[in-house]
């Protein structure tokens, strides 16, 4: 039989085949750290009786299987991942009891230690398919059923799960069973459990009558820092966004609505309805800017979207991913934006989670929005850039082409028509069609069903009085698109701000399209196309608009322009057409000056990034240099204690290269020195004796001081990426020659014994280092081991290593050279190939725009 992946075809016949009634999952966490009881009850039909079909399970041993009278052999009917059900009747009963195991992945039942207390906590994550590694299951999104769970566990535990609780009841001394009110009909990837030590505050919403549970729940280690009044707050502030009768009109629909703040978790958030798990991190242990605050703001109101979008309707197979979670980002940004205090939502959008979707579009193995998943590993890879952000962006436009009054209509339809249903691409465009009048079928096409992205590039002329006598906007890319678009026109307003001074909308269709009505004026300082960020595109200058950006980007006073034009040049930069070198220097002459703090700590990372992958290796230092200047001047400049002060500092963390910027960091991690306002607190201090440790200022001592300091989950991972990230000392660290980078690498590539979270501080630390030709030796067994590592790990913690250890450090032609070599054997599966694909793209990219820097500098 088949292993653990699941095709797409295979789910359509069992779909033809059963219909699933009700699941009854009882679970034993008291048998010991390693496994539980698990104990399955499907009630379902078959439409063709005496026919064969499968469940799915993960565990390592089954002790019952048992299918309506018949007693069946597991080790006959049972391959490790599938349970072969024969003779079936017209309605069935299975019942599976097995001993699952925990899982320290991320992936199934995740159990974690918490080394601050020793308490211990248990969550779910089954997305896209591992609920089998909890109860035996039909494991596919259109098999929905009925879920109650029941829990055995020790009696001082928080135990919750996607209903509410029914009964709780002693079942042995300090033991009790807790069993939950059977859910609505949902899938299997978003049922949920939670149980362990959790720390728990209580609320609720009432809205129009309706009264909502409300739950936050995280380890007792963070609950001083768990800040529950804000959390509240946004939370009903999203369910009467989302109630209102011009939006959804629907009351949420899954009862009571709790959110648990999980440790090690392998994504941001996940919306299992009335269970929502987000990671912990979100838990501000120390001091963070507020646009910590507006992503956290983000996720939250997403997960929430997603109870409509997701959950009440669900795409019929991971083809329409897109259909919750496109949704979900445009909406959670949405109702950020209308229903809390960051109204500018937008322009956060725009510069972070659309540059994501730009580099995910330009890779070699970009996918339509509506994407062809053959199989769950296909489904796995594409939880990415295009199903989220480009998915977003397109939604954005087509809520400006419908109209949002029909576009939310549309919506409300949608559900009413499909609630507790599965549904496809056409089953949403006909509500859209039905509301707004439209056919969308061409928008579709040309949007959702075909790949890459379009540059919109204005082109003017004009004459020696300086007036425009021409001017249209070259599309460039293909397939040509239709986009609705505005272009702006900013000026000097005589006091120095550069402002909008004329807005046209104009639709734009072919490689050129001609724009009068701004011919006959003035031409403007600068032309900014796509202004109000309506299409999803790139976009170019002109030269007297380039010249401007360079010279005054901070005068800008529209901060969603200013996004605009950053997240432009940053893909010039990407592109090669801007050298790095010019992406750092445009970053320290105009950061200092940009309000918007989310912007602010987005182009210092990409100016970090422009140092580490696209930079000319001989100015890299110099680089660094300048930035580590840059960082100090205005750390100590910026207002002391704002947001922005932070962003500088952390900057600094990270770039600091001198021996005196070595000294200042090692004096502000043991407070003999100190910057009026700037808390150096746990999350600081990690961050700057990481960097400490890869520069050779800070060894095996000092990160011992800092844990002792820190001994919590968070603090013995920056602990281990710290350690990973020292140089041993004498000879070269090399494979054969043990040392940090040797005792890093065989950690994580040749013992799996790392929990997903240490899996990533630990490469983390491995890749960072001022010498990366000390790595070389790493790169022949890095493809060595990839196939090997992809078949004997879980495919999360596989893809980490695939694309954490991708060998960067050894970027040249060579490189490229060998990894084409390993793609161009065909024995390597398709996800894994795509992986690797991908980092070559990258390779490739880099050494483009190094070339172009190096020119720049000659």
């Amino acid at each position: 039989m088949p292993g653990r992946n699941l095709t797409r075809d295979e789910a359509r016949e069992r779909a033809r085949l059963i219909t699933v009634d009700s699941y009854d999952v009882a679970l034993d966490l008291t048998s010991g750290p390693r496994t539980f009881r698990s104990e399955t009850v499907i009630r379902f039909s078959c439409g063709e009786p005496g026919a064969a079909t499968f469940a799915d399970l993960l565990a390592p041993e089954v002790r019952e299987v048992r299918l309506n009278d018949r007693v069946l052999d597991a080790a006959e009917v049972y391959d490790g991942t599938r349970i072969a059900l024969d003779g079936l009747a017209a309605e069935n009963v299975l019942r599976v009891v097995a001993d699952c195991a925990y899982s320290h992945t991320g992936q199934g039942l995740h159990r974690f230690e918490d080394p601050a207390d020793g308490n211990v906590y248990t969550y779910t994550h089954f997305e896209p398919a591992d609920a089998r590694r909890l109860y035996a299951n039909f494991e596919q999104p259109d098999l929905k059923a009925s879920f109650t769970f029941s829990v055995i566990a020790p009696e001082e535990w928080t135990v919750v799960a996607n209903a509410a609780e029914a009964t709780r009841e002693p079942v042995g001394p300090g033991v009790a069973r807790w069993r939950f009110e059977p859910t609505r009909r949902i899938s299997t990837y978003i049922t949920a459990i939670a149980a362990g030590a959790y720390h728990v505050v209580r609320d609720v919403h009432e809205d129009d009558g309706a009264t909502i549970p409300l739950a936050l729940l995280c380890r007792r280690s963070l609950a001083e820092h768990l800040d529950a009044e804000r959390l509240f707050a946004q939370t009903k502030a999203g369910f009467a966004f989302y109630h209102r009768a011009d939006r959804f009109a629907l009351p949420y629909p899954f009862g009571k609505y709790d959110q648990v703040f999980v440790p090690e978790y392998n994504i941001g958030a996940m919306e299992n309805p009335g269970c929502v798990t987000f990671r912990d991190e979100y838990v501000f242990r120390s001091k963070v800017t507020e646009a910590s605050y507006e992503g956290r703001a983000n996720t939250l109101l997403h997960e929430m979207a997603h109870m409509w979008f997701g959950d009440l309707v669900t795409m019929t197979w991971w083809d329409d991913l897109w259909l919750k979670e496109s949704f979900a980002d445009y909406m959670g940004t949405a109702a950020v934006a209308e229903a809390t205090e960051y109204a500018d939502s937008w322009v956060s959008f725009a510069v972070r989670r659309k540059a994501w979707a730009y580099r995910q579009d330009q890779l070699p193995t970009t996918h339509p929005i509506v994407a062809d998943i053959r199989d769950l590993e296909d489904a796995m890879l594409n939880f990415d850039g295009i199903t989220y952000a480009k998915g977003a962006s397109v939604l954005k436009q087509l809520v400006a082409y419908v109209g949002k009054d029909a576009f939310y209509a549309g919506s409300r339809r949608y559900f009413a028509q499909h609630a507790y249903g599965n549904t496809g691409l056409r089953d949403l465009l006909s509500a859209l069609e039905a509301e707004s009048g439209r056919d969308l079928s061409a928008w579709s096409k040309a949007w959702l069903e075909t790949t890459g992205m379009n540059r919109l590039v204005p082109e003017i002329t004009a004459d020696a009085s300086g007036t425009v006598t021409a001017f249209a906007v070259r599309q460039e890319g293909e397939p040509h698109r239709p986009h609705r678009i505005a272009i702006g026109c900013y000026d000097d307003d005589g006091t120095g701000a550069l402002v909008r001074t004329l807005r046209v909308e104009a639709d734009i269709s072919g490689g050129r399209t001609e724009v009068p009505d701004l011919v006959g004026r003035p031409r403007p300082a600068l032309v900014l196309v796509n202004d109000d960020d309506l299409t999803y595109c790139k976009i170019g200058f002109d030269d007297v608009s380039a010249a401007t950006v360079s010279a005054r980007l901070a005068d800008l006073r529209d901060p969603l322009a200013r996004a605009l034009v950053w997240s432009a040049m940053w893909n010039l930069t990407r592109d090669a057409e801007l050298p790095a070198r010019e992406w750092v220097r445009l970053v320290l002459r105009h950061a200092a000056r940009e309000s918007r703090v989310a912007v602010v700590q987005m182009v210092l990372e990409q100016a970090e990034s422009a140092l580490d992958d696209y930079a000319d290796p001989a100015w890299r230092d110099e680089g660094r240099a300048l930035l580590a200047a840059g960082a100090l001047r205005e750390l100590r400049a910026a207002a002391p204690g704002s947001d922005h002060q932070l962003a500088w500092a952390r900057c600094l963390g990270r770039a600091a290269v001198s021996d005196a910027d070595l000294r200042l960091l090692r004096r502000l991690v043991s407070g003999e020195e100190t910057v009026d306002g700037l808390t150096v607190d746990k999350e600081l201090i990690w961050l700057m004796t990481e960097t400490l440790a890869v520069r050779g200022a800070a060894d095996a001592t000092d990160i011992d001081a800092t844990l002792a300091h820190d001994d919590t989950a968070a603090g013995r991972q920056h602990a281990a990426a710290c350690r990973a990230a020292v140089r041993a000392s004498g000879a070269p660290d090399t494979a054969d020659n043990p040392g940090n980078k040797a005792e890093a690498w065989r950690s994580v590539v040749e013992s799996d014994h790392l929990p997903n979270a240490m899996v990533d501080a630990v490469i983390r630390g491995f890749t960072r280092t001022m010498d990366p030709t000390g790595l070389s030796p790493y790169t022949e067994p890095y493809f060595a081991a990839l196939d090997r590592v992809w078949h004997e790990r879980s495919i999360e913690i596989a893809r980490r290593i695939v694309v954490g250890l991708y060998p960067m450090w050894d970027n040249t032609p060579e490189l490229l050279r060998r990894t084409d070599a390993w793609l161009a054997d065909d024995g390597h599966a398709p996800a894994l190939r795509r992986l690797v694909l991908e980092r070559r793209d990258d390779a490739a990219r880099a050494l483009r725009a190094r070339e172009r820097d190096a020119r720049a500098g000659a």
